[in-house]
């Protein structure tokens, strides 16, 4: 496999701005964050329940435990219910396909909020609204998808700045190097490697291997055997990183091209409109004037 730290999210995106033949439609249709990984517990709704054996001398009866998990139906109808406005195509089928995995991945077992996660999910959401039409808009659709998996949105966006800053501050040997030193941002790594060696309370996804690659880019690291090294130290498996990078990288890829597209199809629009106009404004006048020249004989 081709060394995916070695390419950084600019150089994907300008290598796919080349002319594509499909539709937006179409390319929006083959965006897919779909998750390999098994869950053992989403969409659950179980109410309380019970059995009873008989016997002549004893009666007992066991109780299940009820659990109330969130469906991804109410996911969807909470991020529509806080965000009611509009969003185009392009970027809203992204959104949907990103808030059904993240809703899988929130209500597992094994999952537990982390910071490198919360930088991965901040890098491609912006990426994917990179362009979108009002600023204040892009907030506000962060805010509402984040408050629907019932997380907190100040957290990831304060989160993800933490762990950027941190990241231009290393160098390839003190990236893996991380369990030797103390801090803030290397305490959490040192967390998360535990977890993951368990594997009891870390839940691996794509959010994650795109946080790793995000650290990597800031920290302008190049060589692909560092890679391999963070994830060792992460004891995170190095195979699922690279898989989950190139869905990722294919992902930023076509929507890149569906944004040009869009975008050609947006201007083209606005040129017919202002010709129509024109024309409706240039048969106006016609009409007046010769009303005019009529009034004049």
């Amino acid at each position: 496999m081709a060394a995916v730290t070695s390419v950084s999210f600019s150089a994907i995106a300008q290598s796919a701005e080349r002319k594509s033949s499909v539709s937006p439609s179409r390319s929006v249709d083959t965006f897919r964050f779909r998750s390999n990984v098994s869950f053992d517990c989403f969409n659950v709704r179980s109410s309380n329940s019970s059995f009873s054996s008989k016997s002549s001398t004893s009666r007992f009866v066991v109780h299940c435990m009820s659990t109330d998990l969130p469906t991804v139906a109410e996911t969807k109808m909470n991020f529509l219910k806080a965000y009611k406005r509009p969003i185009p195509t392009v970027y809203n089928t992204v959104l949907q396909e990103l808030i059904v995995q993240q809703h899988l991945i929130k209500y597992k077992k094994s999952y537990r909020y982390d910071p490198v996660f919360a930088l991965g999910f901040v890098t491609v959401y912006d990426q994917l609204m990179e362009g979108y039409p009002s600023e204040e808009d892009r907030d506000a659709i962060f805010k509402a998808y984040i408050e629907a998996l019932n997380e907190d949105p100040v957290q990831y966006r304060a989160d993800a700045q933490k762990f950027e800053e941190w990241a231009r501050t290393q160098n390839a040997n003190t990236l893996v190097d991380f369990s030797s030193r103390d801090g803030e941002v290397e305490n959490i790594l040192k967390d998360i490697a535990q977890r993951a060696g368990t594997k009891d309370s870390f839940c691996y996804s794509r959010l994650f291997a795109v946080g790793l690659f995000r650290l990597l880019e800031l920290a302008n690291v190049t060589d692909p055997t560092i890679l391999e090294k963070l994830c060792a130290s992460l004891n995170i498996n190095k195979k699922s990183v690279d898989r989950d990078l190139d869905v990722y990288r294919n992902l930023l890829s076509k929507l890149v091209q569906a944004k040009e597209l869009l975008k050609e199809y947006v201007e083209r629009e606005k040129k017919k409109r202002g010709e129509r106009e024109s024309q409706k404004a240039n048969e106006a006048v016609t009409k007046c004037l010769g009303d005019y020249q009529y009034a004049g004989r």
